[in-house]
């Protein structure tokens, strides 16, 4: 299976998805941000749409635009500080309306259904060269912002009182999620990358464990899934981006189960003593 090149690329994309995933979804997750990964995924279709149309790269111009939309996002956050939702609605409306717009224009050379799903062919040397280049600039960011994103993350108000620049670490965030998004999106597609943010999150979180165990836990899951999801997919000649969402929500569903049992097990026994 890893002789063809197109399965070489598709795994190491892969495993920096994996990895880097994590590191931005368990943000999202504990700011209670998780419908935000949504919206900027469809925010990136319409940014491959347009790649595609002026014959652009469109991991790039996915990146662009939803870079553009994530900084729209925190942009708004001040016009709408009551009705936060409507924030996600007016930049859905710009991702969907565009990606349709140029779609449906007649005028595309290639297919863009392939990026609503994900497909294991379509990552191109030039793709990948592209995935380590943001995967490398988001891991120096998301370095050298770390303690303040973690501060934010906990606490706003006592961050910007203790002179943290809360408005220009979202922003720098906003172009985070966006750079793994744009990653994202050859491999699992955009009908399911908010869904690869946050499950693994989601399922280190049962594990009861503090931050930094979540995180690491979190990245185990990641890519357990994700490179599970990629061989199955290829056997099963399937697109790897649904089948990855199903997987993750199993180990999900595992974790849970396994956590319940546990507790009912000690439960028992300290009734017993």
């Amino acid at each position: 299976m890893f002789q063809y090149q197109f399965m070489q690329n598709a795994l190491i994309a892969s495993l920096i998805i994996a990895v880097l995933s994590p590191c931005i979804g368990i943000f999202l997750v504990l700011r209670r941000q998780a419908m935000i990964g949504d919206a900027l995924s469809h925010a990136s279709l319409a940014g491959v749409t347009l790649g595609l149309l002026y014959g652009q790269n469109p991991v790039l111009s996915a990146f662009l635009f939803t870079a553009v939309s994530g900084a729209l996002i925190e942009y708004l956050r001040a016009t709408f500080r009551r009705f936060s939702e409507l924030i996600l609605a007016i930049v859905l409306a710009l991702g969907v309306g565009t990606a349709i717009t140029v779609i449906s224009s007649g005028r595309l050379t290639t297919n863009a259904d392939q990026f609503l799903f994900g497909s294991i062919l379509t990552v191109t040397t030039l793709d990948l060269y592209m995935i380590i280049g943001l995967a490398f600039l988001s891991f120096i960011m998301l370095t050298l912002l770390y303690n303040q994103l973690l501060y934010i993350t906990y606490d706003s108000d006592a961050a910007q009182l203790a002179g943290v620049r809360v408005r220009l670490i979202n922003y720098a965030f906003a172009v985070l999620v966006a750079s793994v998004v744009s990653m994202m999106i050859r491999i699992v597609g955009v009908m399911v990358i908010s869904t690869l943010l946050t499950l693994p999150v989601a399922t280190a979180m049962q594990l009861g464990k503090g931050f930094k165990k979540t995180l690491l836990w979190s990245i185990v899951f990641s890519v357990i899934e994700l490179i599970a999801g990629l061989i199955l997919a290829f056997y099963l000649n399937v697109a790897p981006g649904g089948f990855t969402a199903l997987l993750a929500v199993f180990v999900l569903m595992v974790v849970l189960i396994g956590k319940r049992v546990l507790a009912n097990r000690q439960r028992r026994k300290a009734e017993s003593v």
